[in-house]
């Protein structure tokens, strides 16, 4: 009982640091809902991108939820460089704090904070006529993908980040991976627009997972079947960047 306990601790303490921050908390409102009024309106006009929804908004808002989930999980090692620059992190070496409980914390809150984005975007996304076709099962496979994605890339990321140690480093490291996986899936436009070897590659990109499941909860609000292997899938993938995130951290350990 004590990792959970630890865990959620450290979730407090993070949700407590980044509501110090109103300009933060505001932009992290306000931006996903920009991205899905501006590229809503833009291709609206655009009848092949619907994919058989309503509206180009319907079927961009589950995609815009994942993009966001993805990117928040992409530049969560920020925080984990802000703790290792403090000597946060050595603090919590010197007591008796499970130290899993410490890469927990970071891959959690940012699966939290993905949830309330979501939950804000589906919100915007029923004010411009948006329809959860999958009803309540729908709105809680949308929360559960948004929050496996983002603590996907969030142990991922702050691997990356006990690995690399520098903002510099990760700044770069998540503007690359980050842009092309969000143009190797289906996030804006529908698989069948693809060309061949990027709808290919898409099949094996995390992202795409999350897209897939948050859309068929969405737009087509069924294919339960299919929509739970995305979801084990992202599960697999949340517990395979969690433990690199933990070796990374014993690396960091082992080097003071």
């Amino acid at each position: 009982m004590q990792l959970p306990r630890q865990t959620g601790w450290m979730v407090v303490r993070q949700l407590r640091n980044l509501m110090r921050q109103p300009i933060w908390v505001v932009m992290m409102v306000v931006q996903p809902m920009l991205w899905l009024v501006l590229y809503g309106q833009l291709f609206s006009k655009v009848t092949p991108l619907r994919a058989g929804a309503g509206s180009y908004v319907e079927f961009l808002a589950p995609g815009i939820v994942c993009m966001n989930a993805f990117f928040g999980g992409t530049w969560s090692g920020m925080g984990m460089i802000t703790d290792l620059d403090r000597k946060v992190v050595d603090r919590f070496l010197a007591a008796p704090a499970s130290r899993l409980a410490i890469v927990l914390s970071q891959v959690v809150r940012a699966g939290i904070t993905a949830m309330i984005q979501s939950l804000l975007l589906l919100l915007v996304g029923l004010a411009l006529g948006v329809r959860v076709h999958g009803g309540a099962v729908g709105w809680l496979v949308v929360f559960g993908a948004s929050f496996l994605l983002a603590a996907a890339f969030a142990g991922f990321s702050n691997g990356l980040a006990l690995l690399f140690r520098r903002p510099e480093s990760m700044i770069a490291t998540a503007n690359m991976v980050g842009l092309p996986l969000m143009f190797l899936s289906s996030i804006l436009v529908t698989a069948a627009l693809m060309p061949g070897w990027i709808r290919e590659i898409s099949r094996f990109n995390p992202v795409n997972w999350g897209v897939h499941a948050a859309r068929n909860a969405v737009v087509v609000g069924g294919e339960w079947g299919t929509t739970a292997e995305f979801l084990l899938l992202l599960l697999a993938a949340t517990a395979a960047t969690s433990l690199f995130a933990t070796w990374c951290f014993r690396s960091y350990q082992r080097s003071i």
